[in-house]
């Protein structure tokens, strides 16, 4: 569970940077600082990777959404969530695709609007499907 509020305190961060640009060191720092030390450490990763890696993470989106939106027309929560779950497809390579989408549905449900769930889930389903397959680990390997 504690990644969960590390993913809703960066979810959280990036909301508020996109009305405080100028403040985003600080906004990061600030909400991530009650986490417990290793909760921090995912956080920080997490936040400082979507905010470095945005110029590539928005494009990907934006090619996955339907005919005729775009990107500024999402909300910004739905935005930020989208955002963070395309980082972790990225590059939070050991995370499972499945946990990583069901986290981000998860998201949108409890922070978005109605429909948020639906729609993150229609987005990344397309993203994902675009994705090289993700590298399994063989189960016989670890076991030997």
């Amino acid at each position: 569970m504690s990644r969960r509020i590390a993913r809703e305190r960066v979810i959280q961060a990036l909301y508020e940077c996109e009305f405080h640009p100028d403040e985003e060191t600080d906004v990061i720092r600030t909400r991530g600082e009650k986490l417990e030390q290793e909760d921090q450490a995912f956080y920080l990763r997490l936040a400082q990777g979507v905010r470095e890696h945005q110029a590539t993470i928005d494009p990907m989106i934006e090619r996955h959404l339907k005919e005729g939106w775009s990107l500024s027309r999402i909300s910004s929560v739905d935005r930020a969530i989208m955002r963070l779950a395309v980082y972790e497809l990225m590059h939070e390579v050991d995370t499972p695709r499945a946990a990583i989408l069901n986290e981000a549905v998860d998201l949108a449900k409890a922070f978005g609007g109605v429909e948020s769930g639906r729609f993150v889930n229609g987005v990344l389903g397309r993203l994902v499907a675009d994705l090289p397959p993700q590298q399994q680990v063989d189960n016989q390997e670890i076991n030997s």
